[in-house]
């Protein structure tokens, strides 16, 4: 009886032990971001942030990191987009979420950006200041 006693008590801390342990030490650390591609407009930037104006009056300005597209649009919100398969060219880069799709690299520069929006439906032409 004693045995069976000290037995689960030493599998609760064993297990105990092994939920606390962080073996890579990165606990509440934020994972650095991976530098941008140099055919990303961030890399062409120097550091500042691209700027789009839009068609309807929609302006944002994007960073692209760990394949994904961060779109801040002002009154339109935030939006994580993620990698998606698609563009025609290989400039052509699309990032999609559920509310929205970007597509970047558009044009004959590359300056160019289409925005699609899901709810209310919307589709507009973008450039690159």
């Amino acid at each position: 009886m004693t045995i069976s006693w000290i037995g689960g008590f030493a599998a609760a801390v064993v297990l105990c032990a092994c939920a606390g342990v962080d073996p890579a030490g990165t606990a509440g650390q934020v994972p650095a971001p991976v530098a941008a591609p140099a055919s990303s407009p961030t890399a062409a930037g120097g550091g500042a942030l691209p700027h789009y104006r839009c068609d309807q009056n929609i302006e944002f300005t994007v960073r692209f990191e760990n394949d994904t597209a961060i779109v801040a649009a002002g009154a339109r919100g935030d939006d994580v987009l993620l990698r998606d398969a698609g563009g025609a060219t290989p400039q052509q880069t699309v990032y999609s979420n559920p509310r929205m799709r970007a597509e970047f690299g558009l044009g004959a520069a590359g300056r160019d950006a289409l925005l699609h929006y899901a709810q209310p439906p919307l589709s507009v032409h973008c450039v690159r200041d």
